[in-house]
């Protein structure tokens, strides 16, 4: 009983720090895009290369601090969001994802390939959300690649559902920071991004009762695997 009240408690301040974080924070951060955007625009000739370049450097950082709080939200969302299960398509599902990725960078061009019969047992929003982060995940880092490839699938051995790529992967040295929050293996300047993506990948798998870890060595591609209810963990992660 003690248990359900604490955990009611945390919820509760956890609602109201995604409130805060979704109002009180916005609110300043679009005063200083705005009025840093007016001031590019109506004083442009007034301000010398360094002013026009600060101030589009203040555009670009209230703009990161955005995607942070997005990103934020979306971390505190699928930690409180109740489980819906029931049968989901991942190929389908992954075909979606695709398509958005390639209407996004049309110039793009990447090899694909996606298991059939792809399908598992979990919340479709959350599942949604998870292998979104790890398909623009595995797009990013193929971005310098002159034949990136992509593939999900299915590995029989460890009974765990798999996104692999051929990108710059990543030093196993640093595994154990993968899926925390704001822990980055890559400049943000050589590959943007908030440093969450991953991290909202482990928790709606271990909300769904499942493993997952990483598998890469650098400039050799990596493979992030994930158990759901219906797999068997892997004896080692």
């Amino acid at each position: 009983m003690q248990r359900n009240i604490e955990i009611e408690s945390i919820n509760k301040e956890l609602q109201a720090f995604s409130y805060s974080v979704s109002h009180d924070l916005r609110a300043p951060l679009r005063a200083i895009d705005g009025f840093s955007l007016a001031l590019l625009e109506d004083c442009q000739d007034k301000l010398d290369a360094s002013g026009v370049s600060y101030l589009q450097r203040v555009r670009a950082a209230t703009q990161r601090m955005g995607e942070l709080i997005d990103d934020i939200l979306m971390l505190s969302r699928v930690s409180r969001a109740e489980i819906r299960k029931t049968g989901v398509d991942l190929h389908t599902l992954s075909q979606s994802i695709v398509t958005e990725l390639r209407d996004a960078e049309p110039h793009r061009k990447v090899e694909i390939e996606i298991e059939s019969g792809l399908s598992a047992q979990g919340d479709p929003a959350l599942l949604r959300v998870m292998l979104e982060n790890l398909w623009s995940n595995a797009w990013k880092f193929t971005a310098k690649c002159e034949q990136a490839r992509i593939e999900v699938g299915h590995a029989q051995e460890t009974d765990a559902y798999f996104v692999r790529d051929n990108g710059v992967g990543y030093d196993p040295t640093y595994a154990g920071k993968l899926f925390g929050a704001f822990q980055r293996l890559h400049d943000a300047s050589e590959f943007p991004g908030t440093g969450i993506g991953l991290a909202t990948v482990a928790r709606i798998v271990h909300r769904h009762g499942g493993r997952v870890w990483g598998e890469s060595q650098i400039n050799q591609g990596a493979t992030f695997f994930f158990t759901l209810p219906t797999t068997k963990p892997p004896s080692l992660i």
